[in-house]
């Protein structure tokens, strides 16, 4: 099936009118306290956080192309404060007691970013709602035990993790042979790049300024260079997140994960009464390619998956635009799952990249000698991990000791991605492991793992 539009960075940005102009550029050499590389979701919750602990502070945020070009504009609209990272790999930097209040200060992170929404008259399409990882085989319906399991030990409350059967799995959302569904509560669907812009906007208001088309070429103490001039600081953030490899020094500490999503015409009335999903909810399912999708607010389903994980030398998409193929097995997706839209006309598909660390765990903070921060690696649960990290790196900044630069998660750093062509023979392995175990399942009747997912795991350390 042809899509109506691809690329054009996201539908996001054509449901608001189109893309955004661009503020102007780094004038020059400049002096200020704080510089913040990035105008995503981190760099400006950084500098928004920043400004209500110190409002006089000379705050500049340099960005390549525009505020929330990048996954920050592009995401699936998750704002969940889900800890999607090994618990268990956190124990090399804290303990079982920090990481249980690391997952529950994160938790917090919904309400901050709806508060801040409130508090700022950022209109972005926020519905509070549950995430429903759906099980469409019995070994799906294992693994979302075992991951319930494993939230219950961990100490995740029963009104924010818990499982329902087929029939309250089906009442809620009609997916093809459901088996059960994974609840999780306290989540929130968002338009991303309404939330990113009138974060941006904000941040303005309050004295901050963002220059963009703006080229950052190098950082070291004290210093951030860049193709229209240079910036000294006191402090510096790397907030780049998936783009982390273009700034020289940087190229292998986080990869550039690749994901794309499509989004349909709006559907009629009577189709959603054929679906259901009432509650908008936001939905993934437990598949090991899995997907993940929401009814946005004008009645469209946006879907999203992998596709092409990984580009060679960690290169990047133009402007957003993604392949045919990818196109096609989103498409595939959708019709497997939502039968009831078979022939609806996809309007719109986009991709970005997210950041992956090596480990595949979230990291923020600041090396006191150099004066650098950075927090990212986020797996593709930014929205909400962002604020958090907005909050962490303020108080990192300010030399601040609070319940949030405690955490395991700061200043953990690493080992680095392999060169190439490793990475990109690891990365494209994996997933060609894991969508070869979804069709081994698929093929024996779904019974059980395929232990080819197994070894994916350990080939990618995830």
């Amino acid at each position: 099936m042809q899509v109506k539009r691809n690329g054009g960075v996201s539908f996001w940005y054509a449901d608001m009118g189109g893309v955004p102009g661009c503020r102007p550029a780094l004038p020059g050499d400049l002096d200020v306290d704080i510089c913040i590389i990035g105008a995503g979701f981190t760099g400006l919750w950084t500098a928004y956080y920043l400004q209500a602990a110190q409002p006089g502070l000379s705050i500049a945020v340099l960005e390549r192309e525009f505020a929330g070009f990048g996954a920050s504009g592009r995401n699936g609209g998750w704002c969940s404060g889900s800890f999607g990272w090994s618990r268990e790999r956190y124990l090399s930097t804290g303990s079982r007691a920090s990481i249980i209040d690391f997952e529950r200060q994160l938790r917090g992170s919904v309400d901050a970013v709806i508060g801040v929404c409130e508090a700022e008259g950022i209109d972005a399409d926020i519905r509070r709602t549950d995430c429903l990882t759906f099980a469409c085989s019995p070994a799906q319906m294992q693994r979302l035990r075992a991951e319930h399991d494993s939230d219950m030990a961990w100490q995740v409350p029963e009104a924010r993790s818990h499982l329902i059967g087929a029939a309250e799995a089906a009442a809620r959302i009609r997916i093809q042979n459901v088996q059960g569904a994974l609840v999780t509560g306290g989540v929130a669907r968002v338009q991303p790049a309404k939330l990113v812009r009138g974060l941006a906007a904000a941040v303005e208001r309050r004295g901050a300024t963002i220059y963009e088309q703006t080229t950052v070429t190098g950082i070291e103490k004290g210093r951030v260079s860049t193709d229209r001039g240079t910036v000294t600081a006191h402090r510096i953030i790397r907030a780049t997140e998936g783009f982390t490899h273009g700034i020289p020094g940087n190229t292998r500490e986080w990869l550039p994960m690749n994901s794309a999503i499509v989004v349909t015409e709006p559907l009629p009335d009577a189709l959603w009464d054929e679906i259901g999903w009432q509650g908008y909810e936001v939905f993934g399912d437990a598949a090991h390619a899995y997907c993940y999708a929401q009814r946005t607010r004008d009645n469209r389903i946006a879907m999203g998956g992998r596709g092409v994980p990984y580009r060679f030398g960690s290169k990047t998409d133009v402007n957003g635009q993604t392949q045919e193929a990818t196109v096609a097995k989103l498409q595939e997706i959708l019709y497997r799952m939502l039968p009831q839209t078979q022939g609806v006309q996809l309007d719109h598909a986009w991709c970005g990249v997210l950041g992956v660390p090596r480990d595949w765990c979230a990291t923020a903070g600041l090396d006191p000698a150099t004066g650098i921060g950075w927090a990212g690696g986020y797996v593709g649960l930014g929205v909400a991990t962002s604020n958090f990290a907005g909050q962490t790196l303020a108080d990192l900044v300010l030399d601040r000791e609070t319940e949030r630069t405690a955490l395991p998660w700061v200043n953990r750093k690493p080992r680095k991605w392999e060169p190439e062509p490793l990475r990109w023979l690891g990365v494209h392995g994996m997933y060609w492991l894991y969508h070869l175990a979804d069709r081994r399942e698929a093929a024996r009747g779904g019974r059980a793992t395929s232990r080819l997912a197994t070894l994916a795991n350990r080939l990618s350390g995830r």
